[in-house]
C-alpha cells in the first residue's frame, strides 16, 4: 500500500510501517471524513499487529486499535463500502466473520464488530466482488455469485438495507459469468463490467449500462466493448467513465488496459494514453 501525490510521485510522509503481510493483498480501500482509511484484502497481518482481511488506519497512518475486527474474516476480502453512518458493507469469498457465519457478505459497524441488523440469510453461493451503495440504502452486489439467500440471480442482485433481496430489481437473466465492476450514475443508472459477453441474452463485450430496475440499458451500446476482462470503473461528472482490466482493443480499437467511454459507451477517442 502507498500514497501518491497529486503529481503521481511518492507521499514520503504516508508511513504504513510493514503494512500488510507479505505475499499478499490489498484489494480495497474506503476513505471516511475524518481521514481513516479502511482497507480489506488477504492480508492476516497489518504492521506487525493479527488483523485478518481488514484493518482501519488512522489519519496519521497508524493502525486504529478503536477498530477491532476480533478474528475477521475467514477467507479473502474483495470490496469495502462505506455508508454515511459510518457502517461498512463488506463482500468476498468468506464465510464467516469473527466466528459468525456469514457467507460472502456482512455488515460491520464503525468499531469492526458485526452489524447483527443486517440479514442476508444464506447470502451468495459464490464471492461477491464489487457493492456499490444507493442513495436510498439499497445496495448493489456483483460477483461470481449465481444464487442469492436461495433465489437465482444472474451474478448480480439489489439489496434492501437490511441485507434481504430487493425483489423489484429485476435483470432477467443477468450476467453469464462474473461482475466485478459497478459505478452508480446520478440517475440511477448502473455500469458493470466483468468477464460476461452478454446480458440477458444481449450481447456485451465485458461492459453494460443497467437500467434503475435492472433491465438492459439499449442506449449504452459499446459496439464489440472490451476483448478481455473489465475490473474497475470510475464515472466523471461529465458523465463519462473509466475502465480498466485485462483488455487490449474496446470496440476494435487498441487500448492497452484502460480506456475512456462516451456516456453512450462508444469508445472516447480524445482519451489516448
Amino acid at each position: 500500500i502507498a500514497r501518491l501525490q497529486a503529481d503521481g510521485s511518492l507521499d514520503i510522509s504516508f508511513d504504513p510501517g510493514t503494512g500488510a503481510t507479505l505475499s499478499t493483498a490489498v484489494r480495497s480501500s474506503a476513505l471516511r471524513s475524518d481521514g481513516r482509511i479502511i482497507t480489506g484484502g488477504d492480508f492476516t497481518l497489518y504492521n506487525g499487529t493479527g488483523r485478518n482481511r481488514i484493518a482501519r488506519r488512522q489519519a496519521d497512518w497508524a493502525l486504529d486499535g478503536t477498530f477491532n475486527p476480533g478474528t475477521g474474516a475467514n477467507n479473502d476480502l474483495y470490496t469495502t463500502a462505506l455508508q454515511p453512518d459510518g457502517r461498512i458493507v463488506i463482500g468476498g469469498a468468506f464465510t464467516s466473520y469473527n466466528g459468525t457465519w456469514h457467507n460472502s457478505i456482512a455488515r460491520l459497524g464503525t468499531n469492526g464488530a458485526l452489524d447483527s441488523t443486517f440479514h442476508p440469510g444464506t447470502g451468495a453461493n459464490y464471492g461477491i466482488h464489487t457493492t456499490t451503495l444507493q442513495p436510498d440504502g439499497k445496495i448493489f452486489i456483483g460477483g461470481e455469485f449465481t444464487l442469492f439467500n436461495g433465489s437465482a440471480c444472474g451474478h448480480i442482485a439489489r439489496l434492501n438495507a437490511d441485507g434481504s433481496l430487493d425483489t423489484l430489481f429485476d435483470p432477467g437473466g443477468g450476467a453469464p459469468s462474473s461482475v466485478y465492476t459497478s459505478a452508480l450514475q446520478p440517475d440511477g443508472g448502473i455500469i458493470i463490467g466483468g468477464s460476461f459477453t452478454s446480458f440477458n441474452g444481449s450481447a456485451r463485450g465485458h461492459i453494460a449500462r443497467l437500467n434503475a430496475d435492472g433491465s438492459l440499458d439499449h442506449a449504452f451500446n459499446p459496439g464489440s466493448g472490451s476483448n478481455y476482462e473489465i475490473h474497475t470503473t470510475a464515472l466523471q461528472t461529465d458523465g463519462k467513465v473509466i475502465i480498466g482490466g485485462s483488455f487490449f482493443m474496446y470496440n476494435g480499437t487498441w487500448r492497452s488496459h484502460i480506456a475512456r467511454l462516451s456516456p453512450n459507451g462508444a469508445l472516447d477517442a480524445s482519451f489516448d494514453p
